[in-house]
């Protein structure tokens, strides 16, 4: 099975609209680098790539159709975007050293994980591609899966080569400070953005 151009285009669509994943690798390569950054973009793969693959299982429209567990992830998520806010403002005094490469690939993929709206759109728009039932059902969705993930993964890429491109100009010198703490406080609105966005 090939992926649709047209699931491409709306893979696209969604991945140019600003959400957690676009703000958090934004402010994490302006802060770290582009290699800290593209450790980020991973993890955010893997985790969309998981949480596909538990919607092709069907675990993840049990999930979205149960308010407790979606709720759970809900505050989960918003909870660990303010938690990143926090320690970009910490970082932004030098108390707190540089997130690393594993660190930053850890927690975009927590990130994602902890993130419902994921589950929701592999459940409402993945079947609108699938076609009829079939014995290869859960094959094909797992290459919309893919499919999407390679879309999501080029995106992401792009937003960290041009963020770490203004990093010269924007963090390193006297106004790496304020650049961070505007950094992190652009996190925090995210985490209410998402919050509020992810209501059922």
């Amino acid at each position: 099975m090939t992926v649709p151009p047209e699931f491409l285009l709306t893979a696209l669509l969604i991945e140019l609209t600003p959400g957690p994943n676009m703000a958090y690798l934004a402010a994490l390569s302006l802060a770290e680098g582009r290699r800290v950054g593209f450790s980020a973009v991973a993890g955010v793969a893997l985790g969309l790539a998981l949480v596909g693959a538990l919607a092709a299982l069907g675990l993840a429209a049990a999930i979205a159709a149960e308010p407790l567990a979606y709720g759970v992830l809900r505050y989960a998520g918003a909870a660990f975007l303010l938690y990143l806010a926090w320690e970009g403002w910490r970082g932004a005094d030098g108390e707190a050293a540089s997130a690393g490469r594993r660190a930053a690939f850890g927690r975009a993929l927590m990130t994602n994980l902890l993130n419902p709206k994921a589950a929701v759109f592999y459940v409402t728009v993945l079947p609108l591609f699938l076609g009829p039932p079939g014995p290869d059902l859960v094959m094909r969705n797992l290459v919309l899966v893919a499919g999407y993930v390679a879309v999501a993964s080029a995106v992401h890429a792009a937003i960290v080569l041009f963020a770490a491109a203004l990093r010269p100009y924007l963090v390193e010198g006297p106004r790496e400070m304020l650049v961070r703490r505007m950094l992190a406080l652009g996190l925090v609105f995210v985490a209410l953005w998402f919050f509020m966005e992810t209501r059922q």
